[in-house]
């Protein structure tokens, strides 16, 4: 007879089948890491039943990675208006709220301006005269006018020599010879030559000289502007209409002065009619607002600056090297147009050279670049001839390898002659002196918050590469430690 105790053991595992699943089911059910913590149910995701995808539509599928207008993640700033990037680009900041005013700065006039007592001094600029330079646009962006209140310059013994230049040509204006001075800054990098070049823009302007400055000669010859042949002319130029509307616009701002009296003496041969009592300003509105005629209207404001006693005339330009070679532009053989071969820069190149002369006097100055320079070789030998000349060394000779421009070695073969006025200004480092005078400037304006001694200025002069001023505002101005 069977125990009680089996029978009801038996009776137990029966009513507990459905709590003790078979070994069947156990497989089939998914498994899960002793260590895991998701959920059983996340593991094994329930597949989507077939059959149930509607069918594709007619026609092709695209990939469209583009975001829609209304998506989340979209741009919504607004755009740039055209012009906009290349004028936050050229922005030129000239005054700066937070610099300390410098009560012992004193102001360029027409009295002081040619004046040897200011070697060595920091001397601010007018507010006329800065609106003139912006006019020319001889600000540049690399330039560091904004860090101080109010825009002023050094006056190194190389500006006391280009003010010295300028008496010269005043003075020959009163006689029967009138002197035309021709000047090419040349000099290492951040020297200062374009600094330089302002400073005699901004003299010409305080003893009310008419200047007509070109502010950068690549833009005149990378092919950014139209062009077209000029009808007449023998070999062909080529006219830049847009641009020298632009420079006629420039020279009418910044010459205000003049042009408030001046009057028209000649008849011009012009595209339009001029209203009766036309004033010279009139004549030059003609070619800004129809650069079709601004080449016309060039020529005939050069005529009237040619009739006697009109002002002494400063002819400057910035990048030389730009032009002393073959341009971006293309003639109908689809060749190289050689940048002389350009009318403005025929015109400047011209009275550069000394194939033409100011008729009233003046000067021609002309600034080379070594931060943004193509390569003349040209115009590389004919400078060292020139610094050959100065420290009466033995000329150079021409490496034979290496091909020669033979007009921009026409151009400036006189150069090569001492007895030509054509010459250099070399810019080279600061003295001792005009350092201190530069580092004291900087720190009674707040820029240098250090005691300004002889041992900071041997230091500064020194890791300046013996003073060159763009390496000194860099180690002093610039310098963030």
């Amino acid at each position: 007879m069977p125990s009680a105790n089996c029978l009801r053991s038996f009776s137990q595992l029966t009513l507990d089948a459905t709590a003790h699943p078979s070994a069947t089911m156990r497989l089939l059910q998914p498994r899960v890491a002793c260590f895991s913590t998701s959920a059983a149910r996340h593991a094994n995701p329930n597949m989507k039943k077939k059959g149930m995808t509607a069918a594709p539509k007619k026609g092709v599928k695209t990939l469209n990675t583009k975001k829609s207008k209304g998506a989340s993640g979209g741009d919504s700033g607004k755009r740039p208006a055209p012009g906009e990037r290349k004028a936050q680009r050229k922005r030129i900041v000239l005054s700066n709220n937070n610099a300390l005013e410098v009560s012992s700065l004193k102001d360029l006039s027409k009295a002081n301006a040619l004046s040897e007592a200011n070697e060595g001094l920091v001397m601010g600029l007018p507010e006329p005269v800065v609106d003139a330079l912006r006019d020319v646009e001889a600000f540049k962006t690399t330039q560091g006018w904004s860090f101080f209140r109010r825009p002023a310059v050094l006056m190194r013994k190389e500006s006391i020599q280009l003010a010295q230049l300028l008496k010269e040509a005043e003075e020959s204006a009163t006689g029967a010879k009138k002197k035309t001075i021709r000047r090419i800054i040349t000099g290492k990098r951040m020297a200062g030559k374009t600094t330089l070049l302002l400073q005699g823009l901004s003299l010409a302007f305080l003893r009310q000289w008419f200047v007509i400055n070109i502010p950068e000669c690549q833009d005149i010859v990378n092919a950014h502007t139209d062009y077209a042949p000029l009808e007449g002319s023998e070999p062909t130029q080529y006219t830049q209409d847009t641009y020298i509307a632009n420079l006629l616009s420039q020279t009418l701002k910044a010459n205000k002065a003049y042009f408030e009296k001046a009057k028209i003496t000649q008849k011009h041969d012009l595209p339009a009619a001029l209203p009766a009592k036309a004033m010279l300003k009139d004549l030059v509105a003609i070619g800004i607002a129809s650069p079709e005629a601004s080449w016309s209207v060039f020529k005939a404001l050069w005529a009237e600056l040619s009739q006697p006693g009109q002002p002494q005339i400063l002819l400057a330009a910035e990048g030389l090297s730009h032009i002393m070679k073959d341009s971006e532009y293309m003639n109908a053989d689809v060749k190289p147009i050689h940048a002389h071969d350009l009318a403005i820069v025929r015109h400047f190149v011209d009275h550069l050279s000394g194939v033409k002369q100011l008729p009233n006097g003046g000067m021609v100055l002309a600034a080379t670049s070594k931060s943004n320079a193509p390569t003349s070789p040209a115009l590389d030998f004919r400078i060292k001839a020139a610094e050959a000349l100065k420290t009466k060394t033995s000329l150079p000779q021409w490496n034979p390898y290496t091909s020669v421009d033979k007009r921009t070695m026409d151009a400036l073969k006189d150069l090569e002659s001492p007895k030509a006025d054509l010459d250099i200004i070399e810019v080279g480092g600061l003295s001792k002196e005009e350092a201190r005078s530069i580092m004291e400037y900087y720190a009674e304006s707040g820029m240098l918050r250090r005691q300004v001694n002889d041992s900071l200025i041997t230091e500064k002069w020194s890791l300046a590469g013996m003073g060159n001023i763009g390496e000194l505002e860099r180690a002093t101005v610039r310098a963030r430690i």
